[in-house]
């Protein structure tokens, strides 16, 4: 189990979630902490599933033998611990799937 604490990126990309579609915030949380983790487990090993629970901004995985890997890698590469190279990772994909107003004007249609 690997635990790290959601940032205030991931909760404020929550709470525009939650505010577009009338969520809790609570439950607008998990869900963007699902999509994020979801993203990230799927490029590591191609899972569609993630193994995971919120308490708070407490987030708490089981990742696969492959993300457990990964992790265990880069931390290691780094100096760091495995739950901060998954924070840094989950925060990067902390926007997917909002609806940005300000797009460029060169970006695909969605």
């Amino acid at each position: 189990m690997i635990s790290f604490e959601a940032s205030d990126r991931l909760v404020a990309a929550a709470e525009e979630w939650g505010e577009a579609r009338l969520e809790e915030r609570d439950e607008a949380i998990e869900t963007k902490v699902e999509q994020a983790l979801l993203e990230v487990e799927h490029l590591v090993s191609g899972a569609h599933e993630v193994d995971f629970e919120v308490d708070g901004r407490t987030v708490h995985l089981e990742p696969t033998d492959a993300l457990a890997t990964f992790l265990e890698r880069q931390a290691t590469a780094k100096g760091l611990d495995e739950s901060d190279v998954l924070a840094l990772h989950v925060d990067l994909f902390a926007r997917v799937f909002l609806d940005d107003e300000e797009r460029p004007s060169n970006a695909p249609p969605t």
